[in-house]
């Protein structure tokens, strides 16, 4: 049981010499990309909850 949790971790090492890791600005780019995408889906999801809930009060009151 020791050994193969031994060996694991072992060729987890060896697999993650393998990973090509991103450059700073790389993440910081990527990033900034996520966070400018999110804001957008953002304001359109809100800009149609508004449009439904303003319609569906006129449709209810």
């Amino acid at each position: 049981m020791g050994s193969k949790i031994t060996e694991y971790f072992k060729e987890t090492k060896t697999e993650l010499k393998h990973v090509i890791w991103p450059t700073r600005n790389q993440t910081l780019y990527y990033t900034l990309i996520v966070i400018v995408l999110s804001v957008v889906v953002a304001y359109y999801l809100g800009i149609w909850d508004f449009i439904f809930s303003q319609v569906l009060q006129k449709i209810i009151g």
